[in-house]
């Protein structure tokens, strides 16, 4: 079984995010959607495959996501965002071929919540390169000579992605992750880096699967939860000074040997 893990805060998106995943999926599913400290104003899909779970005070995404795993029982875990779709038999598409030590997400769209549909006129994320920007912050950034390199190869390592979609087994989760540390982190940013990292240092990998897709709500259209620079600055600093020797000696020669 599959567990869905889906971090919430006020936005009523959810309920079509949770109807794309029942409709869509065709294997074994429980969707798990953690209510971060607030209480929905929008009907809720009563569904014996959905369950609900209210957190008495906000923890931010990192504490949700922790929450949502605890409680679930699946062999898979699935993260996403309360704002996307998917496309059909996405959830076997991925865990009929995911490894005991693999993470894997799929190619990425841009959602337009307000039709919900896909913008098909913005090209989707394949492969990411993971990059440090302005010696700031861990980026994904598009990495479009992979992309046309290896577009016929359709389960594929990749070296970042954006975190609102992710597959991967519970073991690896309970072995290697263990949970999103909010120590330092803080609750909110730089998740997928901590867990591509933690993947690397115990031998595993971050994986592409391009035999299906999701979308995710594009940054245009607003959100429900932001955090501003004074809590989000210090969780990348955090990140960064963590990883970068890391990322600088081991993972960049290995990636990218001249």
């Amino acid at each position: 079984m599959l567990s869905v893990i889906i971090p919430s805060y006020k936005d009523p998106l959810l309920i079509k995010t949770i109807d794309s995943i029942l409709e869509n999926s065709e294997g074994a599913i429980e969707i798990i959607a953690v209510f971060d400290g607030y209480w929905p104003s929008f009907e809720l899909r009563m569904d014996p495959r959905v369950k609900y779970v209210h957190l008495g005070e906000n923890r931010g995404m990192r504490g949700a996501i922790n929450a949502g795993v605890f409680v679930s029982r699946g062999e898979f875990i699935m993260r996403t965002d309360e704002h996307c779709m998917f496309a059909k038999g996405f959830d076997k598409a991925i865990t009929d071929v995911c490894q005991p030590n693999w993470i894997m997400t799929a190619v990425r769209y841009f959602l337009d919540p307000v039709k919900w549909e896909v913008m098909k006129d913005i090209k989707p994320f394949i492969y990411e390169k993971l990059k440090i920007r302005d010696n700031i912050k861990f980026e994904g950034q598009r990495w479009p000579s992979r992309d046309k390199e290896r577009k016929d190869i359709m389960i594929d390592e990749t070296m970042a992605m954006q975190g609102s979609f992710w597959i991967m087994p519970r073991k690896w989760w309970n072995e290697v992750i263990g949970e999103l540390q909010t120590e330092g982190y803080g609750p909110m940013y730089q998740d997928s880096h901590e867990m591509i990292f933690k993947t690397w240092k115990a031998g595993g990998k971050m994986m592409l699967n391009k035999n299906t897709w999701f979308a995710h709500k594009h940054y245009t259209f607003p959100r429900t939860h932001r955090y501003g620079s004074q809590d989000q600055d210090p969780s990348i600093k955090y990140c960064l000074e963590t990883w970068k020797d890391y990322y600088l000696n081991e993972i960049v020669p290995k990636w990218f040997q001249s």
